[in-house]
């Protein structure tokens, strides 16, 4: 697998019901996550470390100054982030969540997963399971693409496992994922609804 840790090693699996604590340690250390989402799995660390987007950004090979998706338990967690409960169209996005669509909001301080920039794209995401786990952890988590940057995201844990190979990283098994589009990405500005990317979720 292109870009993965030591020769032979593959990342623990860990359940979704298992003890988080864990994986909690895993992100203090700026160790990374995989986890699934609604299409495939996700490279998750906390939205707030430094060290933790670094890794993101060293283990896809992406460009550092594009900003990384985030994926909260509810609306309320986001404000961990700085998102105000006025932020534009998250009163309209909280209406539909949880669902694979993704708002672009405005932070009020800068976060390393905003890669400087002052918005994020967020989500409550249509994932039971990925709720739990994010309402256990205490806070959100980034989901950008499981995969070499431009290539196709891993839809198994295993595979994405091997990938990453012996790095400080912990996969959360959540089966074979479905592939297909990702979530709908959404603005709202002087002109109102703005659709950036066409996705999972209908904008009718």
């Amino acid at each position: 697998m292109a870009g993965g840790g030591a020769p032979g090693a593959s990342a623990p699996l860990r359940r979704f019901v298992d003890s988080v604590e864990p994986l909690a340690a895993c992100l203090a250390r700026g160790g990374v996550l995989a986890i699934p989402t609604e299409s495939s799995y996700g490279l998750a660390v906390d939205p707030r470390s430094r060290a933790g987007v670094a890794a993101i950004y060293r283990i896809k090979g992406r460009e550092r100054g594009k900003a990384l998706p985030v994926v909260a338990a509810s609306v309320a967690q986001l404000a961990l982030l700085g998102v105000a409960p006025d932020a534009p169209g998250l009163a309209w996005a909280a209406a539909r969540w949880p669902a694979p669509l993704s708002l672009v909001v405005p932070v009020e301080r800068p976060l390393p997963a905003a890669a400087g920039g002052r918005e994020l794209a967020v989500r409550v995401p249509d994932l039971a399971p990925l709720r739990t786990l994010l309402e256990r952890l205490g806070h959100p988590l980034t989901a950008t693409s499981a995969n070499p940057s431009g290539a196709a995201p891993y839809l198994t844990a295993t595979a994405v496992a091997a990938w990453l190979g012996g790095r400080e990283a912990i996969v959360v098994d959540g089966g074979a994922l479905p592939g297909g589009a990702p979530s709908t990405l959404v603005r709202f500005g002087s002109a109102g609804l703005e659709v950036l990317r066409a996705g999972r979720y209908p904008i009718r």
